[in-house]
């Protein structure tokens, strides 16, 4: 008789205890943190829906650079608003409701747009360039420049809508457009690491893409806006 009771009041405490380890705190901070991500991955796929019917439409974007260079100028006010979202959650200690993304899609849409156009543009027309004279005699010595500068410009202008999210930004100046690649360059080393979660995350989408636009943009944009924010000086939270 010792041997059971001495079992199950064990059993009772380890219950007990596993109770403890998972307390009702953590169990909210955990869901706070899945419904951002679910919240930003909603409004990353309303946002960019003209990109994605077009990229579901064509396995070769590049053969048609015109219409997909239009279509890519939405990604910006969508990461700027997932990015206003992510401060205002951070500001409301992560209660902040999902009404909140598109608050911050509408009123950031005309600076997203008019910070994400140059970037934009730019990374795609050195992109389909780089395409274009990869199989060329000039290609060799061209398309790792142009490679370059076409992920230093999508690296600058994913760091410039954190910028216009982070509601310390100075009004729009010629200033402001170089603020964005000099954050990039000032913390290479997150900015890398940004790349990588972006790459990872384009690439599980493109592979499969419901499963991916419903677990991976919020999580990714999540690790980048900190990355961001934590750039000091050259960063949004400077």
């Amino acid at each position: 008789m010792t041997a059971p009771a001495t079992s199950a009041s064990s059993a009772a405490e380890g219950g007990r205890r596993l109770r403890l380890n998972v307390s009702y705190g953590s169990w909210e901070l955990l869901w706070s943190h899945v419904h951002l991500v679910l919240v930003v991955n909603a409004g990353i796929a309303a946002g960019c829906l003209p990109l994605l019917a077009g990229l579901a439409a064509t396995h070769q974007p590049w053969r048609h650079p015109l219409p997909f260079t239009v279509l890519w100028l939405c990604v910006g006010p969508a990461l700027a608003g997932a990015f206003g979202y992510l401060e205002r959650a951070a500001d409301d200690d992560g209660s902040a409701r999902a009404i909140g993304l598109l608050r911050a899609y509408r009123r950031l849409f005309r600076r997203a747009a008019a910070l994400w156009t140059p970037y934009a543009l730019l990374a795609a027309v050195c992109g389909t360039d780089a395409v274009l004279l990869r199989h060329t005699a000039p290609g060799l010595a061209v398309c790792p420049a142009l490679a370059l500068v076409a992920v230093l410009a999508a690296l600058s202008g994913v760091h410039a809508m954190a910028l216009a999210a982070s509601g310390e930004a100075p009004p729009l100046s010629p200033a402001l457009y170089l603020a964005a690649p000099y954050g990039v360059l000032r913390r290479w080393p997150l900015a890398l690491l940004n790349l990588a979660l972006l790459l990872a995350a384009a690439a599980l989408v493109a592979r499969s893409p419901l499963l991916g636009l419903a677990t991976l943009p919020g999580c990714a944009l999540y690790a980048v806006w900190r990355n961001v924010r934590a750039a000091g000086p050259g960063g949004a939270g400077g």
